[in-house]
């Protein structure tokens, strides 16, 4: 079952060493060390050797995308709860857990500023190179959830038309602020998705990027998936880019990580190794939603629990002079002050192999609201941009 956000009974420490709990925790995961130390025995591991030996007796394990939550690992233990320190969630198997009696949770929301300030840097870079102007653009956004609202926010701060597309809150909320797929196809002049891996139902998103979708397209737009690799088709988006019907691609999520397509990285214009979401500060935040949802569920005393040295940036200060500058222009230095996609795009062509490693060890970065802007604008439009994408004046 999904667990709801409400308040568990606190249970005293002594009573919790009797109880002999013990939690399993992705070595990965950031912040997390000394957390529940208090409470339990910790073991941390790698995603890779989670197996079914080592939860048998653990009451907990809090994880990543490359931990397989399913009946081979989970069957015969005693695991109560599982937190998955990610938004996505498609490597728990929530059937079996359901029947099991076994509680889940993901962290919905986490990277979401993360994955705004990437697709800000995919964009800036992108116009540059392709002499887009914003102000004359379209963007469509396929999946319009937590991340997806956050990219309809930046894009319209650089000023852009939005089209959303989201068939689930369609249906809840009513079709007046979204609109069909086919729309997003035929006018948008870049197209970026933020589903969830959803393997069949109405809703099925894998392969949702194919054949037929790229045949689909009215103009040739800037191509972006930020979201699971197996949500696009990797043969039909690389016979797109040959055939010429994108003007651009970027690539953060890839089918078969991290055995990545190398024909498909040298086709892209911008490639990286699935780090859209790895700002220090979403890290921190979906360390401190699993922390304190294991807590709530097994009567813990982390329910307010904070993450602690979260790593500072070379600077927090920018110094900007828009001095016979456009907004576009302003609008590109700020954002690529604060990360340059450029960079992680060289690490990755330069040893495609390491991919995993780029992950693990990837730079500090900061999000927008990190960061003291000091500009010399002249527009008062400007300035209220620079506000809008989170910036502090």
């Amino acid at each position: 079952m999904r667990i709801d956000r409400g308040l568990c009974p606190l249970v005293r420490l002594d009573d919790q060493h009797r109880m002999g709990m013990k939690i399993i925790i992705d070595d990965k995961i950031p912040y997390i060390q000394g957390a529940l130390e208090p409470f339990a025995e910790v073991v941390y591991l790698p995603g890779s050797k989670t197996t079914a030996g080592q939860v048998k007796d653990a009451d907990a394990i809090i994880t990543r995308t490359r931990t397989i939550c399913n009946e081979e690992l989970l069957a015969g233990s005693r695991v109560k709860i599982i937190a998955s320190a990610t938004i996505g969630y498609d490597h728990i198997d929530t059937d079996y857990c359901d029947r099991a009696g076994i509680a889940w949770t993901n962290a919905p929301g986490c990277n979401s500023g993360s994955v705004e300030q990437y697709i800000a840097s995919a964009l800036v870079v992108m116009a540059e190179r392709k002499g887009l102007r914003f102000s004359e653009s379209t963007i469509g956004i396929v999946g319009v959830g937590n991340v997806g609202t956050k990219v309809a926010r930046i894009a319209q701060a650089l000023g852009m038309r939005v089209l959303l597309n989201d068939p689930p809150r369609a249906r809840k909320e009513g079709s007046h602020a979204f609109v069909e797929l086919e729309r997003i196809l035929e006018e948008a002049d870049i197209l970026t998705l933020h589903v969830p891996l959803n393997m069949e139902g109405e809703d099925s998103t894998f392969h949702l990027a194919d054949e037929a979708f790229f045949s689909r397209l009215g103009r040739k737009p800037i191509f972006v998936n930020s979201c699971r690799g197996e949500v696009v088709d990797t043969d039909a988006l690389k016979a797109a880019i040959l055939q010429g019907k994108l003007r651009g691609t970027v690539v953060d999520c890839w089918e078969h990580e991290p055995e990545i397509d190398l024909e498909l990285l040298s086709l892209a214009d911008l490639a990286t190794p699935h780090i859209a979401g790895y700002s220090r500060d979403g890290k921190a935040k979906g360390t401190e939603m699993s922390v304190r949802a294991v807590g709530r569920h097994l009567g813990l005393q982390t329910t307010q629990w904070k993450a602690k040295q979260v790593e500072k940036a070379a600077t927090d200060e920018i110094f900007l002079d828009g001095s016979g500058k456009d907004t576009q222009q302003i609008l590109t230095e700020a954002i690529l002050a604060t990360y340059d996609i450029r960079e992680d795009d060289k690490r990755l062509r330069d040893s495609p192999k390491t991919f995993e490693k780029q992950r693990g060890d990837y730079p500090v970065r900061r999000e927008f609201p990190y960061y003291k802007l000091y500009a010399r604008v002249d527009k008062i439009k400007t300035i209220e941009k620079l506000k809008k994408i989170g910036f502090q004046l």
